[in-house]
């Protein structure tokens, strides 16, 4: 599994890019699903938690045709992955 967080421009054109040529494209670098969540502080800024192993990000991440999708989506900056502290019972 796989946390990212970004900033997009406007949240409902994020959705409809996300979940249409954003979806295919990720599912193309073995991404299996993803949770998006909005943060509350920030209008902006989304969550998400990938079911996809590091490889395949980082194969749909260096991908050339990532980058006009991510603009199309509004993103406002590159996502950002978080490192994985530890998984723990309970």
């Amino acid at each position: 599994m796989i946390l990212a967080t970004t900033t997009v421009e406007d949240i409902d054109r994020f959705v409809e890019i996300y979940s249409t040529t954003g979806a295919e494209k990720r599912k193309l670098h073995g991404s299996k699903g993803s949770t998006v969540f909005r943060d509350p502080n920030e209008e902006d800024r989304v969550w998400a938690i990938f079911d996809w192993d590091l490889d395949g990000w980082q194969s749909f991440a260096s991908d050339p045709e990532v980058p006009p999708i991510m603009r199309e989506a509004g993103h406002k900056e590159r996502p950002q992955v978080t490192e994985l502290v530890g998984r723990f019972d309970a």
